[in-house]
């Protein structure tokens, strides 16, 4: 099994600096979501014309389909300054009190992975959030009191894999609530073809396409890919990205042309080997495959069920037809 998987949707550390270099600045710039983009623009516009903060926002999908870029541009569209933070690093009252008191009127509050906040965390953020004051208890037992602070009218970003973890009532404060869905081919192919031109790599058309095939419909592995392929074809090649060097590339990297890796190929194999095909539950398929139940439902299966190689029942797991067809094993008589 590889260290590291290169078509991980998850952000690695090596990601970042590219992210920053690679991430639009304007709506007008950023790729896909069309229906998305065209309701946020609105929202901006509208709020402008008021000369109002805009609603807080709830940006919810897979990892890597650009939740993070989306907050950067909606600060930066509107003129503000963006804090950033994360749900797993508020882990006492006083760290969001510190962040709160330190917003200037108009600023863009971050929190990703907000259904990672706790409960007590939670609440804080409910007078914030609607009344703009944050409530503080001062002191302990009888001579406790609340104390109230007024705060600049501020809009909370908050961006999430995993929207059913928030509670109904922290969800109905969000002003918009957005869904970023997987992304055309077409649309990836057009990613690669802007972060080729920001970071001056030579690539030829048709080399765009099979990378964009490959690429999970997601700009974040997109991205990864053609810094790998670029890696590549600099030692192996002569620097330029042709439709061969990137087929190689991609074949060394393991990634196939649906753009499945060796753990994805491994679990439907064990669903086709080891139990028939399915179907097969997830506690079942997590102890045959050594991986845990989260990640796979998380991680592997969004991308396998998109392709049609993988299906939810009610009883189980199911590898579908196109599965059995892509790895080469024979059809049972229940898919003939």
């Amino acid at each position: 099994m590889p260290e590291e998987r290169i078509i991980k949707p998850a952000e690695k550390d090596d990601d970042k600096i590219f992210d920053n270099t690679l991430r639009p600045k304007k709506l007008e710039h950023f790729v896909g979501q069309k229906t998305l983009k065209d309701n946020l623009e609105i929202l901006i516009k509208a709020a402008q014309s008021r000369q109002e903060t805009i609603e807080h926002v709830l940006l919810y999908g897979n990892p890597g389909l650009g939740k993070t870029t989306l907050a950067y541009i909606i600060a930066n569209e509107i003129g503000a300054n963006i804090r950033i933070t994360s749900g797993p690093a508020i882990e006492r009252v006083g760290d969001l009190a510190a962040i709160l008191t330190n917003i200037a009127p108009g600023d863009v509050l971050f929190i990703d992975e907000i259904h990672r906040l706790n409960k007590t965390i939670e609440e804080v953020l409910y007078p914030a959030m609607e009344d703009y004051a944050l409530d503080l208890i001062v002191g302990k037992g009888p001579s406790a009191r609340t104390l109230r602070l007024d705060l600049p009218r501020f809009t909370l970003i908050g961006a999430t894999t995993k929207i059913s973890l928030l509670s109904s009532p922290f969800r109905d404060r969000f002003g918009v609530t957005y869904h970023l869905n997987f992304y055309e081919p077409s649309e990836i192919a057009q990613i690669i073809e802007r972060s080729a031109k920001i970071l001056n790599i030579a690539i030829d058309p048709p080399a765009i396409q099979i990378i964009a095939s490959r690429a999970r419909r997601t700009p974040r592995i997109a991205n990864r890919l053609l810094r790998r392929i670029r890696d590549f074809a600099q030692v192996k090649a002569d620097g330029i990205i042709t439709k061969e060097v990137a087929e190689s590339a991609l074949n060394h990297l393991n990634v196939d042309p649906y753009g499945l890796d060796e753990i994805d190929r491994r679990l439907l194999t064990v669903m086709i080997e080891k139990f028939g095909g399915g179907p097969v539950g997830l506690n079942s398929l997590s102890a045959a495959t050594s991986e845990e139940q989260a990640t796979i439902e998380d991680i592997y299966e969004p991308y396998l069920i998109q392709l049609g190689f993988l299906d939810r029942t009610p009883r189980g797991r199911l590898a579908t037809k196109l599965a059995y067809e892509h790895l080469g094993f024979k059809l049972p008589n229940t898919l003939l």
